[in-house]
C-alpha cells in the first residue's frame, strides 16, 4: 500500500505541470490607449504573452513572481507606426546605392532599422512600400526570433503606374533600363491592377500600396499629379477586398486623393494638398488619414542644403514639407480620422516619436496623439481585438517613458522600458 500511494503521488506531480509564474509590472501612471484620463498606481498581470489582470493600486506578487518596479514611469501600450520603410533610411547616397547594394545588404541593414524602432517603443508597423521581398524576410525573421523588430505588417513592393512614384525604373537608362509590369508592380489598366494585387498576395503581402499621385523623392518632375485611373483604383480595390488586404495610397495632390477615397481605399498617407472636400469625402466613407509630418519636415531642411537632393527633388522637398503642416491642422479641426504614421526611412529610425512633438504642435491634444499611435492604429489594421489598448485578454505590448507625455509630449521620446508579446526587450 505504501508504494501504491507514492506512485500515485508520483503520478499527479506529473500529470499537473505547475503553471507559469507571472509577470507583474507595478506602472506608477498607466495611459492605456482606450479611456482619456490616466490611472495611477496600478498592477498588471502579464502571464503566457498576454495581460490576464490590470488592478489598481500595487498587488502583492506570488512567490514565483517576477516583479517589475516601472512606479517611476508612465506606461502604455506598445505603439504602432502605421508608415514605415525599414530597408532604407534617406541619404545623398541614396540615389545610387542600388548599383552597389546587394539584396542581402539591404536586409542585413534593415535588421539594424528594425531594432532601433522596436527600443524606441514601437511594437507594430506597418511597412508601407521596398522591394518587394525584404520586408517580407525582415517579417519572418522577427517572427521567428533569429532577429529583434516589431512586429510587421507589409505591402512589399508599391503599386505605381508607368513613370509613377513606385515605378522602379525611373530616370535609369541605357543597360540599366526595362520595361516594367505587374510582377514589379507597374500597372497599365485594370486588368493589369488585378493581376499586381494578386502578384502582393502571393509575394505574402497582408495589404496593398499604391501611390495614386506623384511623390517627393522620385525622380519626376511633378510631386502632384494624379497617376492612377478610376478604373485602374476601383480594380486595386475591388481586387484587394476579394483578398481581405486593406489599400493605403500615398497622395499629395488633391485630385488623385479625391479619386482614391471614391474608390473606398482604406487610408490616404501624407495627403499634403487635401482640400474641404476631400477631408468631407473622407469622414463621409471613414477614411483614415496617415499625416506623416516628420516626413515633411525632413525634406523641406534637407531642401536647403545645396547639392543634397537632385535639382529635379529639391523644388518639390521645398514645397511640400511647410505644407503639410499647414493641412495637419485644418484636418484634425475638421474631424478626419487620424492614424500615426512618420515614413520613417525618409527622417532617421528610432526617431519616430517626435512625429506626436508635431501633431501637438499642430493642435492635437497629446492623449488624443498617443491614441493614433495605440487604439486608432490598430483600428486601421482592423487588429484592435488583439493589440492598440492595455486591456485584459489582450496580447501584451506595454512599454514605458519617462516623465508624463501628458503634460511634455517629448516624454514619448524617453523609452525605458519594452515588452512585445510579453517578453521584455529593453528596461530600466
Amino acid at each position: 500500500m505504501p508504494n501504491r500511494l507514492l506512485m500515485l503521488l508520483i503520478c499527479g506531480c506529473v500529470c499537473c505541470p505547475k503553471l507559469d509564474a507571472a509577470t507583474i509590472i507595478h506602472a506608477g501612471r498607466l495611459i492605456d490607449g482606450q479611456n482619456d484620463e490616466a490611472r495611477k498606481g496600478v498592477t498588471i498581470r502579464v502571464e503566457n504573452g498576454k495581460i490576464v489582470s490590470i488592478a489598481d493600486g500595487f498587488q502583492e506578487p506570488a512567490t514565483d513572481d517576477t516583479v517589475l518596479d516601472l512606479k517611476s514611469f508612465t506606461v502604455l501600450p506598445g505603439l504602432m507606426d502605421m508608415h514605415t520603410h525599414l530597408m532604407s533610411q534617406h541619404s545623398k547616397d541614396s540615389y545610387t546605392e542600388r548599383f552597389f547594394m546587394e539584396e542581402s545588404d539591404y536586409a542585413l541593414r534593415s535588421t539594424v532599422y528594425a531594432r532601433a524602432t522596436l527600443m524606441a517603443g514601437f511594437t507594430t508597423v506597418r511597412e508601407l512600400g521596398d522591394n518587394g521581398i525584404n520586408s517580407v524576410s525582415l517579417r519572418k525573421a522577427i517572427t521567428e526570433g533569429w532577429v529583434v523588430g516589431p512586429r510587421i505588417f507589409t505591402a512589399g513592393k508599391s503599386l505605381a503606374t508607368t513613370g509613377g512614384h513606385a515605378d522602379p525604373t525611373n530616370a535609369l537608362k541605357g543597360l540599366y533600363r526595362r520595361d516594367a509590369g505587374p510582377l514589379e508592380g507597374v500597372i497599365n489598366g485594370a486588368d493589369d491592377a488585378r493581376k499586381a494585387v494578386r502578384q502582393r498576395y502571393k509575394d505574402g503581402a497582408d495589404l496593398i500600396k499604391l501611390t495614386a499621385t506623384g511623390g517627393v523623392l522620385s525622380l519626376a518632375a511633378s510631386g502632384q499629379n494624379p497617376q492612377f485611373t478610376d478604373e485602374e483604383l476601383r480594380a486595386v480595390v475591388e481586387t484587394a477586398k476579394d483578398y481581405n488586404m486593406i489599400v493605403a495610397v500615398h497622395a499629395h495632390g488633391a485630385e488623385g486623393m479625391k479619386r482614391a477615397v471614391l474608390a473606398g481605399v482604406d487610408s490616404i498617407e501624407h495627403g499634403t494638398y487635401m482640400t474641404d472636400e476631400i477631408m468631407e469625402l473622407m469622414k463621409e466613407r471613414g477614411t483614415w488619414w496617415v499625416p506623416t509630418n516628420m516626413a515633411g519636415e525632413w525634406v523641406a531642411k534637407k531642401a536647403e542644403e545645396p547639392g543634397y537632393f537632385p535639382e529635379v527633388v529639391r523644388p518639390k522637398a521645398a514645397a511640400i514639407g511647410p505644407a503639410i503642416r499647414a493641412t495637419f491642422a485644418r484636418a484634425y479641426k475638421a474631424g478626419v480620422k487620424i492614424a500615426f504614421g512618420t515614413d520613417s526611412g525618409v527622417s532617421t529610425h528610432g526617431e519616430n516619436a517626435h512625429e506626436f512633438e508635431l501633431m501637438v504642435e499642430g493642435g492635437m491634444p497629446p492623449m488624443k496623439a498617443i491614441q493614433s499611435a495605440t487604439r486608432e492604429a490598430a483600428r486601421l489594421l482592423r487588429i484592435e481585438d488583439r493589440l492598440g489598448t492595455i486591456e485584459e485578454k489582450k496580447v501584451a505590448d506595454i512599454i514605458a517613458v519617462e516623465g508624463d507625455p501628458l503634460v511634455n509630449i517629448s516624454a514619448m521620446r524617453k523609452v525605458v522600458f519594452v515588452m512585445k508579446e510579453g517578453e521584455i526587450f529593453r528596461k530600466p
